[in-house]
């Protein structure tokens, strides 16, 4: 029987073949590889003395703060950073 190279039905005849991907080179699983980078970076974080807040607002308003942001400079999360900071100045005057 004729090896095929467009048939993949014959999986025993392709066992030997080595598919195109990235190499592996990192003996963790992915999941493992982003558990540990997502600690490190919250270790990262608060080491630099920040702290974790999330808020669901509308679409229309993460627009307008993306293209303040971009206009800016600046992260979304700095911007929104500034503009508290801001208001809470503002508050106690």
């Amino acid at each position: 029987m004729a090896k095929e190279q467009l048939d993949r039905t014959t999986l025993d005849l392709f066992a030997e073949d080595r598919r195109p991907g990235r190499p592996k080179t990192n003996p963790l699983s992915r999941d493992e590889q982003l558990r540990i980078n997502k600690r490190n970076q919250l270790r990262r974080d608060k080491n630099n003395g920040l702290r974790r807040v999330e808020l669901k607002i509308n679409a229309e308003a993460v627009d307008a703060l993306n293209k303040l942001a971009e206009q800016r400079n600046i992260s979304r999360s700095e911007l929104i950073e500034q503009m508290l900071l801001a208001h809470l100045h503002t508050q106690q005057d």
